[in-house]
């Protein structure tokens, strides 16, 4: 079956996609559970241990609280109450911390710090909270408070929107702590206040990895149950988040969950009698030495179930002590020992579990791995055929040694299914999958290794493997072909280190910086020496994908059919530009590489400087906002100069009101000012701007589209197609310049311009072929993912941009806004990829070379990196630096996938018309 190199491609990153997915789903398995969730009746409390007397307690103790109410404030960053932000903005937090009350700790969130979000305009918790605290048919209140939050997304944690949002939160504390001392009176039975955040917040205001700001979060319990502490200071001790589930649970009387891996916090128990103490640190125990055994096949070995045991021992003989009415000094020095046994065992379990309740799902890793990893051969091996002028390749699907291939692997591979899935102690996704499904996957991995084989049976049935083709024996690599492949190398070696994956940013500046040095050299050559020392370059079938595989050249295609094909239509060269325009061509790459080092300068990112200043931190600070208004300005009039000039004349109205309309929304939430405006007093959520600017986007789309068919069903001209192509860019540089934040509008305008640059003065003039500049884009593409401040940390996610335009959290549009936003950078370089080779290509299969090449790199690092995080998968920094890592990798195949798909739609429209 023949396919087009462009189908083919894409094709193989969609069942690549599939591959990562499952590879992901292994990765991050869900949490193991205890296997008493399945019984309908839970077990009965463990009994007191006791030397056989028979008044041990038998059942839960009473609840040590009449009501527990929990504020949950999302971020409060621990420095935000204890720290001097605390201090200003909650006193009367900072008072029940120094002398009221209360309990103080430092929780710490587990990495990463990732929550599903959501918009609520705190008012909508604190409407009905009068009503709700006067009556009393309740026992517990949980308020979740995102306020705070969202200002730290749009703004930061410096913003001067979080002290007042400190302090409307430190007043409904206040509210809600009178109004329970109140109620104590009455009642005479002592409640629990607990306010409490769900995770920090970064430097920039957003959370997911492993900051301090962004794990450390204050946990403040508050009863007059407890000791008043006055002219006490102390630093909170640090603990464990997961501690709160069975502090509450002993706390309301309740059993602790079963799969709660955390220790019971022990000073909110110190005020109780010993026995009742050592009752509630053994139910802690008990606990979590049954979920240890579940989890642990060799738990008898572990150091926390040995101290659990001498523990309940020594428990055992205190509580014979006890109902023998000792009141010597021993009951007193064993039961202090006790207790110590006790919370040193409570606190070794909790720390083994914790390393123990995710576990890898090796098998769904290994299957999805092998998935990848035969995508990637088949792209190798497919190099030559792909790349021909035809750009076409068959791919041996219904050969009858395929076919007894193909049931020999099925059997072969269903045959390990069952005796993987039957043998296995632990939980598996893979095995849990329908027969159906699974056999859908078997097939498929069945079919891409009989292809495999078939193709490398072909190679050497024709013993063109290792071999040069010698019809062109002076064909070799010009310098940018070796940049291109070192660069690409040298990326996908260097994942394999935590220090380079942190600062990425700074691979792909040295890769853009030195792809822009290669281009200096080829221009300065073409016009000081001219065309006669210009190397000779080979041609796709024999280079490959830019010149990666030379060896795999058939001999049986001609030369003529491996023409390259060369991007401009007419015999442009360097020394066809004019005067002004030749020394133009000389100067572009140093006006590329000035603006890249301008770039750099905007934002801090990776680990070892972001917390150093930079231009974006000093235009968004408040008394930079008239500057940071002129220049988002002006940046938006250029956004509008580089892109209209290839639009039609209805949308460059749209494009000209969209981008108004883009200032307009920045100005109505604050972020700039209006020239007759003073301050930003007046903000809103600038819905009715956002909205206007997003219909204006979907028009322009909606008229490029409409230009696609119509050059498609009618044949018209080929202009109508390349304006229609430009017009769907046009609309996503609208959505772009929408979803940017205002001191990011310049990497918008920075990009258009070097698009520009390249396009008039070095693609056109060189006459690179497909193949490099499809290399080129990327390597832009990837290097304005960092210019934006983006990382392979997760917090420099921008999760505003999800809800720009919308009123409450609404998730297909929400995901689609910010995975935009986030990857605006390859994905206006692709989309401009795709414009400029329709319109400049001489050649009807240029899309169809570009859409492979595009493929195959994308494949590269993403093959790689699932190899190298399986074997470091127990590597110090394997959840903090490799594993953030891994999302960003398989969003980025998705959007991969998304891209080749379109180059096929188009390469389709293309054929057609």
């Amino acid at each position: 079956m023949r396919l087009g190199s462009g189908t083919f491609a894409a094709c193989c990153v969609v069942i690549e996609v599939l591959g990562v997915a499952l590879f992901l789903r292994g990765f991050f398995p869900a949490p193991v559970r205890s296997s008493s969730r399945t019984e309908h009746q839970a077990e009965p409390p463990a009994p007191e241990p006791s030397t056989g007397a028979s008044s041990n307690w038998t059942k839960l103790p009473p609840p040590l609280f009449s009501k527990v109410v929990i504020m949950l404030i999302d971020a409060l960053r621990d420095d935000f109450v204890f720290g001097s932000k605390g201090v200003k903005f909650m006193p009367y937090t900072t008072y029940l911390v120094e002398k009221g009350a209360s309990h103080s700790f430092v929780a710490e969130a587990k990495p990463p710090t990732v929550t599903m979000p959501r918009i609520k305009v705190d008012d909508n918790v604190t409407r009905h909270l009068d009503k709700v605290l006067k009556r009393g048919d309740w026992d517990v209140l949980i308020l979740h408070y995102l306020g705070l939050d969202h200002i730290g997304h749009i703004s930061g944690p410096s913003s001067p929107l979080i002290g007042h949002k400190l302090s409307e939160m430190d007043n409904i504390l206040m509210k809600i702590h009178t109004s329970l001392l109140s109620e104590e009176r009455e009642n005479l039975s002592p409640n629990l206040l607990v306010l409490c955040g769900d995770h920090g917040m970064s430097e920039t205001g957003s959370h997911g990895a492993s900051s301090m700001e962004e794990v450390n979060t204050p946990l403040i319990l508050i009863s007059s149950a407890f000791e008043r502490k006055p002219g006490d200071i102390r630093h909170p001790k640090h603990v464990q988040q997961t501690d709160l589930a069975a502090t509450l649970a002993i706390g309301l009387g309740l059993p602790i969950p079963e799969n709660s891996v955390g220790s019971l916090l022990f000073p909110s128990i110190e005020g109780r009698p010993v026995r009742e103490q050592l009752r509630f640190l053994h139910l802690n125990a008990v606990q979590l030495s049954k979920l240890l055994q579940e989890n642990v096949p060799s738990y008898k070995k572990e150091p926390g179930f040995e101290q659990f045991k001498m523990a309940e021992r020594l428990h055992g003989n205190w509580i014979r002590l006890y109902l023998e009415e000792s009141t010597s000094e021993v009951l007193f020095n064993l039961g202090t020992k006790v207790r110590r046994q006790y919370l040193d065992a409570l606190r070794t379990l909790s720390l083994s579990l914790s390393r123990q309740v995710a576990q890898y799902d090796i098998y769904s890793m290994l299957v999805g791995t092998v998935m990848v990893l035969e995508v990637l051969t088949l792209l190798l091996l497919s190099i030559p055929q792909a790349l021909s002028s035809k750009a076409e390749l068959e791919v041996p699907l219904w050969s009858p040694v395929f076919s007894l291939l193909f049931y020999l692997m099925f059997l072969v591979l269903s045959a390990l299914h069952v005796i993987v899935c039957t043998s296995a102690e632990s939980s598996c996704y893979f095995c849990g999958l329908s027969w159906l499904m699974a056999g859908g996957v078997m097939v498929l991995i069945s079919a891409l290794l009989c292809a495999v084989v078939s193709a490398l049976a072909k190679m050497f049935a024709s013993g063109k493997l290792l071999s040069k083709n010698p019809a062109h024996p002076n064909s070799r690599w010009s310098e940018l072909d070796v940049v291109i492949l070192l660069g690409t190398m040298g990326h996908v070696l260097s994942l394999g280190a935590s220090s380079f994956i942190e600062e990425e940013h700074q691979t792909w500046y040295f890769l853009v910086n030195t792809l822009c040095l290669a281009l200096c050299h080829e221009i300065y050559r073409n016009c000081f020496l001219g065309n006669d020392c210009e190397p000779r370059r080979c041609s796709h079938g024999e280079r490959g994908f830019v010149n990666t595989a030379p060896a795999l050249q058939d001999r049986s295609i001609g030369h003529d059919e491996l023409e390259p094909h060369r991007v401009s239509k007419s015999p442009t060269s360097l020394n066809t530009l004019r005067g002004w325009e030749k020394w133009m061509a000389m100067a572009s790459p140093w006006v590329i590489l000035t603006c890249c080092r301008l770039l750099r300068s905007l934002n801090q990112t990776g680990v070892q400087w972001a917390h150093r200043p930079d231009l974006g931190h000093w235009l968004t600070s408040s008394d930079h906002k008239a500057e940071l208004s002129v220049l988002a300005a002006l940046s938006l009039i250029m956004i509008f100069a580089l892109v209209q000039r290839r639009c039609s004349l209805t949308s460059k109205v749209a494009m000209a009101l969209g981008l108004l309309g883009v200032y307009c929304y920045r100005a109505a939430i604050g972020n700039v000012l209006f020239p007759w405006q003073r301050d930003s007093k007046d903000i809103s959520k600038g819905l009715i701007e956002a909205r206007f600017v997003h219909v204006f986007v979907l028009g322009i789309l909606f008229t490029g589209t409409k230009d696609l068919l119509k050059s498609q069903v009618i044949a018209a001209d080929f202009t109508i197609k390349t304006v229609g192509l430009w017009e769907i860019y046009s609309g996503l540089v609208l959505l772009a310049a929408l979803l940017f934040r205002p001191h990011n509008l310049p990497v918008l305008v920075f990009s258009l311009l070097i698009q520009t640059i390249m396009t008039k003065f070095i693609w056109k003039p060189l006459r690179h072929d497909a193949a490099e500049i499809t290399v080129m884009h990327y390597w832009f593409g990837q290097a304005f993912f960092y210019f934006q401040g983006n990382s392979n940390n997760i917090a420099t996610v921008d999760i505003s941009a999800g809800f720009v335009g919308l009123d409450t959290y609404v998730e297909v549009p929400a995901v689609f806004l910010t995975a935009f936003a986030t990857f605006a950078g390859p994905v206006l370089w692709a989309s401009h990829l795709v414009s400029f080779l329709s319109s400049e290509t001489s050649s009807g299969s240029a899309l169809s070379h570009a859409c492979f090449c595009y493929a195959l790199i994308c494949s590269f690092p993403v093959s790689a990196y699932i190899i190298l995080v399986t074997s470091l998968r127990y590597h110090l920094f394997i959840w903090s630096v490799f594993s953030p890592k891994l999302l960003y990798e398989g969003m980025h195949i998705l959007i991969t996938a998304a891209i080749c798909v379109f180059f096929t739609a188009m390469d389709q429209t293309n054929t057609k018309s």
